[in-house]
């Protein structure tokens, strides 16, 4: 085998190297993506399911579980969105 020939395997693989490296390079692109809406969705439901601090404790001040639900349950209803039927 020659210099010219040893010289385009070489730039063969080369190529073949690069195409996959772009290929991969935007298939990660692409599952970053749909993970980053993923989360935003997670983390917009978890606010609409009140997992947030609604009342924040204050010193002295003994807060029940009712009042934190309906806390809760006041604040999701604040946020949700109505449709323009409702």
């Amino acid at each position: 085998m020659d210099s010219s020939a040893k010289t385009n395997a070489i730039q063969d693989w080369i190529r073949v190297v690069l195409r996959r490296i772009v290929h991969y390079n935007d298939e990660h692109y692409l599952l970053v993506k749909e993970a980053m809406a993923l989360l935003e969705l997670a983390l917009w439901k978890a606010n609409l399911d009140g997992t947030e601090e609604i009342m924040p404790e204050r010193e002295g001040i003994r807060i029940t579980r009712g009042q934190k639900k309906r806390a809760r349950r006041e604040a999701r209803h604040q946020k949700q969105v109505t449709s323009a039927l409702s």
